[in-house]
């Protein structure tokens, strides 16, 4: 039997890789982009996990379905752990904004010390809002001083994956959704979202 499950998203990159990397399941993916009136829930907790808590709660009982939640973003080091949970609001504008903001704050910050993560908390919620799994995934990799690759979204083309030299943006898709912090965190879920959906 085929499942629905809703990502509760309007952010069409994130969905792509969501339904990308879970491409294997026998489920149906939906997302709040698809649907008129879908709750736009406030990203106001002081954590990954607390919004992505939030926003699938509220996801599965708008939708009366399996809803899938993420709270995901950036964390510098050099900037205290900045943008997290404000990532993609950061500089109050979108993605360019956002990078140009990052550029300009590490403006005087060398190499060794442009270290930072990636970190995706997800979250599954059953249709009466009841949470039944939960994971988070973490890529570590280091700020770039300049824009490179026009694959992905957010700060994908300032950071850099060491272990390949290249920006996730160069990266591509195919091997992004192999390595990303929303990967380990979906590959963490697999198994307890077959199980409780039964598929």
């Amino acid at each position: 039997m085929v499942r629905t499950i809703f990502i509760a998203s309007r952010n069409r990159g994130k969905i792509a890789e969501v339904e990308q990397i879970l491409h294997d399941l026998p489920v149906r993916f939906l997302s709040f982009a698809d649907i008129e009136g879908a709750p736009k829930t406030e990203e106001d907790g002081t954590s990954f996990a607390e919004n992505a808590r939030k926003k699938a709660v509220a996801g599965a009982r708008f939708a009366g379905e399996w809803t899938l939640a993420d709270d995901s973003g950036l964390e510098v080091d050099a900037l205290g752990g900045r943008p997290g949970v404000h990532s993609s609001r950061w500089s109050g504008g979108g993605d360019e904004a956002n990078n140009d903001k990052l550029l300009a704050d590490l403006r005087d910050v060398p190499p060794p010390a442009r270290t930072a993560r990636y970190r995706a908390h997800i979250v599954v919620a059953e249709p009466s809002g009841r949470i039944v799994a939960e994971a988070e995934g973490a890529c570590e990799g280091l700020i770039g001083f300049e824009r490179r690759g026009t694959s992905g979204f957010g700060y994908d083309p300032l950071f850099v994956v060491p272990e390949y030299g290249r920006t996730m943006a160069e990266l591509g898709l195919e091997i992004k959704n192999r390595i990303s912090h929303r990967a380990r965190a979906l590959d963490a879920l697999r198994e307890p979202v077959v199980r409780e959906l039964g598929v």
